[in-house]
């Protein structure tokens, strides 16, 4: 697959395509489907299959301090639509510019002079242009005055509820990593770099990797959950068969030792490397217990104890 920052990218030989354009945060089911539909299209025509998102996110451009959670890095979310069969992954910046174009702008400049777009392919949903102005209707309508296709896919329902980026941060903000992972067809996981934190891990007898994560990252409810860590390559990509191991994980403020900032610890079962400065991503299973305020050291070592023995129930022994 190819990935492109931006249209400057697009080869002056470029022919016709199919695009496909969203945010894609999380690239959960629905997103698939989507996708999925703008590949078999591709195919059909015989024309490779372009996914067009935007970083960062518009509604920080839009409405600057209104950034949600992010599901998915760009290298994680070109990773996943690799899998899913798209030809070229271009990461649009996303610019007051950009935003203040209209409708009819956006995809005369974008989608028929630069991509010579043959079908676009969007959610039923999906709206572009400033004010966003511009829906399935307007694509349809320029679409046809211009050379190209407009097809709009319905929103998958998942649990009664149509499927999105919005419901799987919901879940996750409840501590519902299971409803998250139905949603996504994965566990939802937090890459980053493992950093020094205070050492009381390796005090209490509990050495953890403190995850330093990127500015939205989404990060589950405080609590203590069971999952695993992977490796990853130093541009962030997963790295083929490169689980580290099971963890039990600690989201939170550490509250028994008055902590103040929130942080990401994963205690990796039988593991006796070093972490330090990896890039990693922490996957979430299954959501053990809160977060909880311990009077003294032995309380807290006995439920640590606890919950490193449920996270190998869970993620080994039942396996």
């Amino acid at each position: 697959m190819q990935r492109w920052r931006g249209l400057d990218a697009v080869p002056a030989n470029w022919g016709r395509c199919v695009v496909t354009i969203g945010v894609f945060d999380g690239v959960h089911l629905g997103h698939q489907e989507l996708i999925g539909e703008a590949v078999a299209i591709a195919a059909r025509e015989g024309v490779p299959s372009v996914l067009l998102t935007f970083d960062p996110h518009p509604s920080e451009v839009v409405r600057p301090g209104t950034h949600p959670p992010v599901l998915t890095t760009t290298t994680r979310k070109a990773e996943l639509v690799e899998a899913i069969g798209v030809d070229v992954f271009c990461a649009l910046p996303f610019t007051p510019e950009l935003a203040a174009l209209s409708a009819a702008d956006f995809v005369q400049g974008m989608l028929v002079d630069q991509l010579h777009a043959s079908v676009v392919v969007i959610g039923q949903n999906f709206r572009f242009g400033n004010r966003a102005g511009g829906d399935l209707a307007t694509l349809t309508a320029l679409g046809a005055s211009r050379g190209f296709q407009a097809v709009g896919v319905p929103l998958l329902v998942h649990e009664a509820v149509p499927l999105s980026a919005s419901f799987v941060r919901t879940s996750l903000e409840a501590g519902d990593v299971q409803a998250a992972a139905r949603a996504l067809g994965r566990p939802h996981r937090v890459d980053g770099v493992v950093v020094h934190g205070d050492q009381r891990g390796r005090e209490l007898g509990f050495p953890t990797a403190n995850l330093s994560t990127e500015r939205y990252a989404m990060i589950p409810a405080d609590g203590v959950y069971a999952g695993r860590l992977v490796a990853l390559d130093e541009h962030g990509g997963t790295v083929p068969d490169g689980v580290l191991g099971v963890a039990a994980i600690s989201v939170g403020t550490n509250p028994t030792f008055d902590g103040q900032d929130r942080v990401v610890e994963s205690f990796v079962l039988d593991f006796s490397g070093d972490l330090y400065g990896r890039r990693v991503g922490v996957e979430f299973l299954h959501r053990l217990r809160g977060m909880v305020k311990y009077e003294g050291l032995e309380p807290l070592i006995v439920q640590m104890t606890l919950d490193v023995e449920q996270t190998r129930a869970l993620m080994l022994d039942g396996a």
